[in-house]
């Protein structure tokens, strides 16, 4: 036997095995800016998708239910389990794409029985006519990577998987944010619940009053109409507060993984809206760690990958192959000497002509590369925009809120004199319900946008990818 030809084969490919064509992945070039126009400045952001899905930015809110909450979405979330089950098919993915690097080997044992031709094969028994055949063989295939292809497809695979895996921080985040966003909501409307109906009894004897006065003689018509629309209003705000506290109960059930009418969130009285600020200086990591930013740029690098599977077609491949085994006519004489097989050869394989497949293969790997760059840096732009609004509508509520609690603070003040001269009898009983009317709207519009407020931040939160170290 001469091994010659193979031993030549098996230098040439092990020499060729460290080729790779197509490009090597760079990361598509995006200016960011060194600060947001609407916030601190803050450092560039290098990807860490890890840090998002670590964070329980929750805890700063300060509420066991709410933490309670997001962990059962955590676990029973059927877009969560679908996200999960996608990342273990992308890793599968990587396995198999890594295999192509190994030989295949098989086994084989056959036997068989028939009648031959004129004359009988060595080996075989003819008697009558009949053969008889048995064998056991032992085979060996590898195609060495010669060119890249295979490393190239793991390389894709393996950014394939990497983005599954951002998407699954992405999804992670975006369902936990969902549940604390509805839950805080839920807490808003328990508040408005609580003083829409103390503005309805307050309305309720303002109206009994007029209706008195009026049936004495001494209250118009206009403002019995008047007192009747005040109460008929706060009635309607009521069933709409009391109608969206029931649909945000409803999508926490189902953000939890449970059926509406079977879950359901005991009412606050009074609960404190818990807003965490950003510290002056953010970690460098919290914008490009967003999932969605992390998983384009993967999805760019995968795409990048597969221009050198492409490129790997124009070149030849080689097929390293043996078998050996035993051929004989008996099962009890199959592992002799004599009876021994093998055979050894390499093949070198290359396509002409293919009518241009392979190069609009190769054109269509660059342009879908191509556009996962475009949508890697769109992606870049939404989430600064994203950013901005966030930070736009906490700085402006921030205000807001600050605005209301004066006007809460005066007004508890003005209610406080109507009851020290409805004591010293220089005001009305009509008086005193009216400003404390005055107090509690005052109140609503202070509570709401601490709601809004506390949302806003978790709006910002995910934005940013996820929490940040922050003392609550």
């Amino acid at each position: 036997m001469n091994l010659k030809p193979l031993l030549l084969a098996m230098t040439l490919s092990l020499t060729l095995a460290g080729c790779m064509v197509g490009p090597d992945y760079q990361k598509p070039a995006m200016q960011l800016p060194m600060g947001f126009k609407e916030g601190t400045q803050w450092q560039r952001a290098v990807a860490n998708p890890q840090g998002a899905l670590n964070s329980q930015w929750w805890l700063a809110y300060n509420d066991p239910v709410l933490t309670q909450l997001i962990q059962r979405s955590a676990t029973a979330n059927q877009s969560i389990v679908a996200a999960e089950a996608a990342y273990r098919g992308a890793q599968a993915q990587v396995s198999s794409s890594r295999a192509g690097l190994w030989p295949t080997l098989g086994a084989g044992l056959s036997g068989s029985r028939g009648v031959g031709g004129s004359g009988s094969s060595s080996g075989a028994s003819s008697a009558g006519g009949v053969e008889n055949s048995v064998s056991a063989t032992l085979t060996a295939s590898w195609e060495p990577d010669l060119w890249g292809q295979v490393r190239r497809g793991i390389e894709s695979s393996s950014a394939s998987a990497q983005a599954s895996d951002a998407l699954l921080a992405g999804v992670r985040l975006s369902i936990s944010a969902s549940v604390a966003s509805n839950y805080l909501a839920l807490r808003q409307q328990d508040i408005d619940i609580g003083l829409l109906q103390q503005q309805q009894q307050i309305n309720q004897q303002l109206l009994d009053m007029i209706q008195a006065q009026y049936s004495q003689g001494t209250a118009a018509n206009d403002q019995l109409l008047q007192a009747q629309d005040q109460l008929s209003t706060v009635v309607a705000a009521l069933q709409t507060a009391q109608r969206s506290r029931e649909q945000y109960e409803h999508a926490l059930a189902v953000l939890v993984g449970e059926a509406p009418s079977q879950f359901s969130v005991a009412s606050v009285a009074q609960y404190a809206f818990a807003v965490p600020r950003p510290p002056l200086s953010l970690p460098s990591d919290l914008l490009l760690r967003r999932p969605d930013v992390e998983a384009a740029e993967r999805t760019a690098a995968a795409a990048n990958a597969k221009i050198g599977v492409a490129d790997a077609a124009f070149f030849p491949t080689l097929d390293l192959t043996a078998e050996g085994g035993y051929r004989a006519s008996a099962l009890g004489s199959l592992f002799s000497v004599p009876n021994r097989i093998w055979t050894l050869g390499p093949a070198l394989a290359a396509t002409l002509f293919d009518g241009g497949a392979r190069e609009a293969a190769v054109q269509q790997a660059q342009a879908s590369y191509d556009q996962d760059a475009a949508t890697y840096r769109g992606t870049v732009l939404s989430a600064l925009q994203n950013v901005e609004d966030n930070l736009s509508a906490i700085n402006h509520l921030h205000v807001q809120a600050d605005t209301y609690q004066q006007i809460y603070t005066r007004n508890q003040q003005l209610f406080g004199s109507q009851q020290a001269q409805l004591k010293a009898g220089t005001v009305s009983q009509q008086n005193v319900l009216t400003q404390q009317l005055i107090l509690l709207q005052t109140e609503q519009n202070l509570r709401d946008t601490q709601g809004q407020l506390s949302q806003g931040s978790v709006a910002l939160i995910q934005s940013l990818g996820g929490g940040w170290a922050i003392t609550p």
